[in-house]
């Protein structure tokens, strides 16, 4: 089943038109917030015209150059996206929480020659940057952007106090506020840009294997950009929605609602610390959002903070999830409390990232909604062949959002798309009667016990019903007599809380051959830096247990 929705109307070739008319519409109102600190359609742009023309006069940075921007989130950021994308760059979204060496690895795959970090997080850099290409590394506190002398005493709380952090020694390095001091906005230069051209090095959440650059043009983003003000224009307002953003906006997901709200002239406040759960009520309760996205985690842990019941959500009228599976149960409750259903999307990386998503109004809980305009999507069998409708199977996707390929690596490229241009996606899906799509699972981890397919989200979904359950995640192990069989760890909100509990629950809603054989129960799951599970490593961490397991046994 092929299915192709109509053609959204774009006139823009990059980014940069989208941004400088964004600008002039909007101009004086409020872009971007963040601890207190607030810039202006127009102020945010001639920031980011500083940072463009420091690149083009103190650089020798090039267009087509990759610059990683490693922040939290915070009006550094668009800043700095922004100035990057003008001055022609090809921005490397980098997660702030790396390790050393995840960093190292993905300054070194993506040749990037600039590098703009977080002070307090920058401590290993004068040892990983001699292995780079990295030239310039430009650095910034978190309260850089602040009106003097809040950003003095800010930053000097963090430093001393709540972060504990002091500036690395570098060689080459410059603090933001020192960079736009150094430039003026008229002197930067405009450049042509075709929509052809890079925009953004996107790197894979690497769920179930190693990290790859999916490689986004100017076409692709403002492609998927206009599939999604197509939908959002029949249930925003321009110019009057308010956005609390507390997911990381390097995340592509966030990235892209983000971007697509800012080009309506949504207000966006920008969270650095989405853990602090009383802080973000408190910014509920004070900002009032029309709009929120989070995912499945942050809308469990929301739900369960006394005070989030005493917000008043009549201002709240969309809600959106993507980047991970949303629970059906934990949905109906958002709902219940809230007022306002949670529209569920489904994107990957590779697709810019959003494929499908549910209409504000007309939500289906368990399925990613709809096909976005100009979208194709057809489901094939392990044979390649095409599936009618209603068949589960892999899903692929066609669509002028599909990246162009992954960074430096052809035959990667060449596994997952075709040369009519369907992108292998990975994941296990069906389209039903109305065209809406359903996510079931990814391919890599469906469970084969004794011949039947065993999908790991609906044994989550149905243990995380359990009012005891906190969270839960399903793999599959070898099993000599069943080929694999089912292993479910488990973060139970009751300590006294037994395996035969959980099985004898299952029983009663699952087939037999799907009830989980072996049940632990731990304190946290490993995840990847937007939330998802890693099964993969969960299921590297059971088999090494198996193996010293058995070695002290013989």
């Amino acid at each position: 089943m092929i299915t192709i929705t109509d053609q959204p109307q774009t006139q823009y070739q990059n980014l940069n038109q989208v941004i400088d008319q964004v600008v002039l519409r909007f101009s004086e109102k409020p872009a971007f917030s963040h601890l207190g600190a607030e810039l202006s359609f127009t102020a945010l742009d001639n920031l980011a015209r500083r940072f463009a023309a420091w690149i083009q006069q103190h650089t020798q940075l090039q267009p087509g150059d990759r610059i990683a921007i490693q922040l939290p989130n915070s009006i550094q950021y668009p800043v700095v996206l922004f100035g990057a994308l003008k001055a022609g760059l090809v921005v490397v979204n980098t997660n702030p929480l790396y390790t050393s060496n995840e960093l190292e690895n993905q300054l070194i795959n993506s040749g990037a020659k600039a590098l703009v970090a977080f002070t307090p997080l920058a401590k290993d850099l004068k040892r990983i940057l001699p292995n780079t290409q990295v030239r310039w590394t430009i650095l910034t506190e978190l309260a850089d952007l602040h009106a003097y002398p809040k950003r003095l005493l800010l930053n000097a709380y963090l430093r001393h106090f709540k972060l504990r952090y002091c500036t690395p020694d570098l060689s080459n390095a410059i603090s933001l506020p020192e960079l736009l001091q150094m430039a003026r906005a008229e002197d930067f230069t405009p450049i042509e840009i075709s929509s052809d051209q890079l925009a953004l090095l996107q790197y894979t959440g690497g769920t179930t294997g190693i990290a790859k650059g999916a490689m986004l043009t100017h076409g692709n983003l403002i492609a998927n950009l206009a599939q999604l003000n197509e939908l959002l224009r029949h249930y925003t307002q321009q110019g009057q929605e308010r956005l609390i953003q507390p997911l990381p906006i390097y995340h592509v997901y966030a990235f892209m609602l983000t971007l697509s709200l800012f080009s309506i002239g949504c207000r966006t406040e920008l969270v650095p610390n989405p853990r602090d759960i009383s802080g973000l009520i408190k910014l509920f309760k004070r900002q009032r959002p029309t709009i929120f996205s989070g995912i499945n985690p942050l809308f469990s842990a929301l739900l369960q903070h006394s005070h989030f019941k005493k917000v008043n959500f009549k201002a709240l009228r969309i809600t959106i999830s993507g980047g991970m599976a949303l629970t059906p149960s934990l949905a109906q409750q958002w709902e219940v409390t809230t007022g306002c259903p949670i529209a569920e999307g489904y994107g990957l990386t590779e697709c810019s990232p959003v494929v499908s998503v549910n209409l504000p109004d007309q939500v289906q809980i368990g399925t990613a909604g709809p096909l976005l305009p100009q979208t194709q999507v057809r489901v094939v069998g392990p044979l390649g062949e095409i599936l009618p409708r209603g068949e589960i199977g892999e899903i692929e996707v066609r669509g002028p959002q599909v990246m162009a390929g992954y960074w430096q690596q052809p035959q990667e490229t060449a596994k997952v798309i075709t040369r009519h241009g369907w992108l292998a996606t990975g994941d296990i899906g069906m389209l039903n009667e109305q065209n809406v799509l359903r996510i079931v699972d990814r391919s890599k981890e469906v469970i084969n016990v004794s011949g039947f397919k065993v999908y790991p989200t609906e044994i989550e979904n149905i243990v995380k019903a359990m009012p005891e359950i906190e969270d839960c995640a399903a793999i599959g192990l070898p099993d000599e007599h069943t080929g694999e069989k089912i292993k479910l760890f488990v973060i139970s909100r009751h300590p006294k809380m037994g395996g035969q509990q959980i099985r004898d629950y299952c029983k009663e809603r699952l087939t037999s051959y799907k009830v989980p054989k072996s049940i632990e129960f731990c304190t946290t799951l490993p995840r990847s830096p937007v939330g998802k599970v890693l099964r993969r490593v969960l299921r590297e961490q059971a088999l090494n247990d198996a193996k010293q397991s058995m070695s002290k046994t013989q």
